[in-house]
C-alpha cells in the first residue's frame, strides 16, 4: 500500500511539473508569435501609406514646440513693406 501512495504522488508531481512548464513554454512562444505578428502588421502599415503618398509631396512628421506656440501668437503688426505700382 505504501508503494502504491509514493506512486501516485511521484505521478501527481511530475505531472504538476510537467503541465508548468509546458504552460511556460507556450506562453512564451505564443509572445514570440504575437510579437512577429504585430511587427508584420506595422510594416504592411508603413507600405500602404507610403504608397498612398504622392511622390512629389511634403511630408511633415514632427513640429517642434516652439513653432506651434509662434503660430498660435496674434500678430499685432508687421514691418512696413515698401512698394511701387507698375502701370501697364
Amino acid at each position: 500500500m505504501g508503494g502504491l501512495l509514493k506512486f501516485v504522488i511521484i505521478l501527481l508531481g511530475v505531472g504538476w511539473l510537467l503541465g508548468q512548464l509546458i504552460r511556460y513554454f507556450l506562453r512564451t512562444k505564443l509572445a514570440k508569435f504575437a510579437r512577429q505578428v504585430n511587427e508584420a502588421a506595422m510594416e504592411q502599415q508603413r507600405a500602404q501609406q507610403q504608397a498612398s503618398r504622392p511622390k512629389n509631396s511634403v511630408n511633415v512628421d514632427f513640429v517642434p514646440r516652439e513653432e506651434i506656440e509662434k503660430r498660435k501668437k496674434d500678430i499685432e503688426g508687421g514691418e512696413y513693406v515698401d512698394y511701387e505700382e507698375v502701370k501697364e
